[in-house]
């Protein structure tokens, strides 16, 4: 039997593999979140850590677990920029994510936000609840038709080709972008080509070095002005300021946003930004789910600590 600490509360069921294979699970009794210095002492008290993407496992963390007995971090999302891999591998730590999990679910939220930011839905809704709406007209909350725009997404992986199945639906033309060419219909091998040309833009890459701030101002300025900016990825992959600038001055139609550069924290002017739908990192947020995410980073923990090697382990 192994000691797994698990940092926040998860959903009934979550913990069913490691309670089924007879591990002793450490909680707090209430959510609390785990400050850095209480996450190092607690890695070295322990097998296994179960943590969470707002959990900053470093080096630090890692090293100080490592000297003792730990000897597998489970995530649970599908990305790992919370957690330094590389330190992992060099100090013997397996780390374990989510993937496969939570793509339909995330590529449902994805499609939200490009239908409710390309219709105002939000500015609609907000002037009804405020009694600021005086009636129908003509002119009133006019966005743009989804149904056969051109859809660019960068990055085509599990979710970008979810979103690409439900575009299909309303008869998008969907182009994509990734590192290297898929040889798949549609492929655009250079990301300013791709902004040039798409009339909704939904991201879809893990945020790495090569990533951050990847759509910026120089990025945003290729977009047509009727264009709608999605991301349902990682915050930092949009430079926050320089969107809220394009939505300020029309340069960019409207953005629909999951996620953010300082989560929670929201760039306050992005807060108040015309034409732009804002959800609080929901993507995954359905009760399936966030289930099976929790028992497939648990899965992955068990299977570590078993001597197996799990489907779901991280490489660099």
């Amino acid at each position: 039997m192994a000691r797994v600490l698990v940092t926040r509360r998860l959903p009934e069921g979550g913990l069913d593999p490691l309670v089924d294979d007879g591990h002793e699970v450490l909680q707090r009794s209430g959510d609390t979140p785990y400050t850095h210095a209480e996450l190092v002492e607690a890695a070295t008290t322990v097998d296994a850590v179960v943590c969470l993407l707002t959990d900053r496992v470093d080096e630090v963390v890692l090293g100080a677990g490592a000297s003792h007995r730990l000897r597998v971090v489970g995530n649970v999302a599908v990305g790992y920029d919370n957690i330094d891999v590389a330190a992992a591998q060099r100090l013997g730590v397996a780390v374990c994510n989510t993937p496969g999990v939570l793509d339909e679910t995330t590529a449902d939220v994805a499609f939200l936000l490009i239908l409710a930011a390309s219709r105002l839905a939000s500015d609609a809704e907000r002037d009804l609840r405020g009694g600021a709406w005086s009636g129908w007209g003509v002119t009133q909350y006019l966005g743009y038709d989804v149904h056969g725009a051109t859809l660019g997404l960068v990055g085509y992986g599990r979710i970008g080709k979810a979103v690409a199945r439900r575009a299909s639906g309303f008869g998008m033309q969907v182009l994509h972008h990734t590192r290297k060419p898929t040889g798949l219909p549609g492929y655009v091998a250079r990301l300013d080509d791709l902004l040039a040309e798409c009339d909704i833009l939904s991201l879809h890459v893990p945020l790495t070095d090569a990533t951050r701030h990847l759509i910026g101002a120089r990025e945003l300025a290729l977009l047509r002005p009727h264009a709608v900016v999605v991301n349902t990825a990682r915050g930092p992959v949009v430079d926050e300021e320089a969107l809220a600038h394009a939505l300020y001055t029309g340069a960019l139609f409207a953005a629909g946003l999951d996620v953010y550069e300082r989560e929670p924290d929201v760039h306050p002017r992005l807060l108040t930004a015309p034409r732009t739908v804002l959800l609080p990192h929901i993507g995954s947020a359905s009760h399936a789910t966030r289930t099976q995410m929790a028992r497939v980073a648990c899965q992955g923990v068990c299977d570590v600590l078993a001597g197996r090697k799990p489907s779901n382990l991280v490489t660099t």
